[in-house]
């Protein structure tokens, strides 16, 4: 038989195929040899599982009796944490592995195997093969932002969550800045649907579950725009007169003060709230892009000691804060290892290191050895490159993602965490970061893996255990919309060309413009994007949120196409003249266009997304409509 062993996600450590092939009932029996509470929810996920494809299965841990897959935990067999070895051979199916989370994982290898393998009629005929496998990288997270306007629902966190899973991913982090139902707080997060600490609870349990910590997020230091622009918080900030800073479009309090007392009672107050909700004894407390440190109150303290310094002795004080309610402290390194490199040895012993870079070429070796001298605990963080783009940017997350798990794992990364994030305004439907999902579970299982990144074949993994279509089209759909930032002009930081011509009404900045975007280059995006999208219509995708994943690419491609229509306007005029340069009868066009794009947009948000933000998020797009429509 046809063994399509090289499209298991993530690549197993070892594996060796046997002379020989099994045949599984649709009707089974899966025994748990022993510790029954403890292996049943595999045994449980499963045959929960098994009903995609009409498979009946019986769990028993009775020792009589003929079982077609046997689950089993030993230690001295498999002895990695996390590890499990899967047997499929003539006498049936065998799962043993070193611990509950190895068993899981065993399972979802076993059931990929299924998946790939199950015809819509009869026995279910499985390559025999035995397969040793164990990850490299102990913690492998994803950050999801639920900060930028969208907030997902309940049923997409839980259904994220699976997902996940399904892919060995055993951390979660939802990046908060104000999105948290804080007590007392109210006037902050009241228009933003932010997660309460009940649902938070739920997500937890059901994270626990499925071998995933979730663990708490909350900035703060930058990034507090949401909180200190309201008159109540106003007082706390660094410059409470505003700044300009990259997340929003209007001038703003951004960072706290870090010499005023009252911004660690804040703190200690949203701390005491939040994270009684959380199992995890880890707390991300963010500390990036401090961006005004230095520039208002604390300009005298940053002028006597210099500003790292004052960055560090905040950061300390954090760290207690953080200590005294029994958590292990993690924050962004991008200010001590990018500004304060000679800052490093001072930090407390026990944080951990959390190395961003979002770029195929960032530096994350040389960074990472940095902290690694210190004895200093790290992650790598690369990102799923979705953000600023609609669509994705494929081989920029390949590059970035390959990176980070290389130089993390040759320096001792203890975790991989993989973000996704959704700067103005979090336009990108979710479907188009499951690429970038499935690639971090790859390479921070199996780092070696990293090393030829495009060895996989993305677009068929993709097919098989993300978007389950039969057809074999959502893949490559998916990864070649993500190259269309190629196609419209060279290539940007952290960002597509396309976003910026969609966002940005006015003269476009220098680092906004991509050199080489053209008329023609733009006309030929729009047939580029009609080949791409031409097969969805054989799309057959075996999930409940089928048809939602199509009209969510296909809202990315018109949209996309829209504003390839909308840059060769802006070019006949020139990128460094505002919209309304456009001759009246071609804005009117685009004006009725991007109308219906938007009502689109406002209903597919609603499909997975709470409705606070979503007045925000949009309003990226109407400000475009309105100035077209001058």
């Amino acid at each position: 038989m046809n063994a399509r062993f090289d499209l298991l996600a993530p690549k197993p450590q070892k594996l060796s195929p046997l002379e020989d092939q099994v045949s599984l009932p649709r009707s089974l029996t899966i025994r748990l040899a022993q510790d029954a509470q403890a292996l049943l929810f595999s045994a449980n996920w499963l045959k929960k599982n098994g009903h995609t494809f009409g498979i009946v299965s019986t769990i028993t841990a009775a020792s009589a009796g003929k079982a077609e897959i046997t689950l089993d935990v030993d230690a001295a067999i498999c002895p990695r944490p996390q590890s499990y070895r899967l047997v499929i051979g003539r006498d049936g199916v065998f799962i043993t592995a070193g611990d509950a989370a190895g068993l899981f994982y065993g399972a979802t290898t076993l059931w990929q195997l299924i998946t790939m393998h199950a015809g819509d009629f009869g026995n279910i005929v499985l390559p025999a093969v035995q397969i040793e496998d164990w990850p490299d990288y102990p913690q492998r997270g994803v950050m999801f932002d639920v900060s930028r306007d969208r907030v997902p629902t309940m049923k997409t966190l839980y259904e994220l969550v699976d997902l996940l899973a399904s892919l060995k991913v055993n951390q979660l982090q939802l990046y908060t800045e104000h999105t948290f139902a804080y007590r007392g707080h109210e006037v902050v997060w009241k228009d933003a649907g932010p997660l309460t600490g009940e649902e938070v609870m739920l997500l937890d349990a059901y994270c626990r579950e499925r071998h995933i910590e979730l663990v708490p997020n909350q900035n703060s230091f930058g990034h507090m725009h949401r909180w200190l622009k309201h008159d109540a918080y106003r007082h706390l900030a660094e410059s409470p007169e505003g700044i300009d800073h990259p997340f929003t479009p209007d001038k703003e309090p951004y960072s706290l003060c870090p010499i005023d007392p009252g911004s660690l009672d804040l703190l200690a107050d949203l701390y005491d709230q939040l994270l009684p909700h959380f199992s995890s004894r880890q707390f991300n407390v963010g500390l990036d892009e401090t961006f005004d440190l230095g520039l208002g109150r604390s300009s005298e303290a940053c002028a006597e000691k210099g500003t790292g310094r004052v960055y560090l002795e905040f950061l300390k004080k954090i760290h207690g804060l953080v200590t005294e309610r029994g958590r292990t402290m993690q924050f962004w390194s991008d200010i001590i290892v990018r500004d304060e490199p000679e800052l490093v040895s001072e930090l407390p012993r026990d944080v951990i290191a959390l190395e961003w870079g979002y770029e195929a070429d960032y530096p994350f070796a040389e960074n990472v050895a940095l902290i690694a001298a210190s004895g200093r605990s790290f992650y790598v963080c690369p990102g799923t490159s979705s953000w600023n783009t609609l669509s994705g940017r494929t081989d920029n997350a390949l590059g970035n993602l390959a990176n980070a798990a290389t130089s993390g794992y040759e320096h001792g990364a203890v975790g991989y965490l993989n973000t996704d994030w959704g700067d103005n305004g979090h336009l990108q439907p979710l479907p188009v970061s499951f690429f970038g999902f499935l690639a971090g579970a790859y390479f921070s299982w199996n780092a070696a893996s990293a090393q030829q990144p495009y060895a996989p074949d993305w677009p068929a993994m993709l097919d098989a255990h993300v978007f389950g279509d039969r057809a074999g089209v959502m893949g490559r759909i998916a990864c070649d919309l993500g190259r269309v930032y190629l196609q419209a002009g060279d290539p940007l930081h952290n960002s597509s060309p396309l976003f910026w011509l969609l966002t940005l009404p006015d003269a476009l900045p220098d680092h906004r413009q991509a050199a080489g975007m053209t008329i023609p280059r733009l006309e030929q995006t729009i047939s580029y994007i009609d080949e791409v999208m031409e097969p969805m219509r054989w799309a057959q995708l075996r999930r409940a949120d089928g048809e939602l994943i199509r009209s969510e690419f296909e809202w990315v491609a018109d949209t996309l196409a829209w504003v390839c229509a909308l840059g060769v306007a802006r070019l006949s005029v020139g990128l460094d003249k505002p919209v309304e340069e456009i001759g009246s009868a071609t804005r009117a066009v685009l004006a009725e266009e991007l109308g219906r794009l938007i009502e689109r947009y406002r209903v597919l948000w609603t499909r997975r997304s709470r409705s606070g933000g979503l007045k925000d998020s949009v309003g990226r797009l109407t400000h475009m409509m309105e100035r077209l429509s001058a």
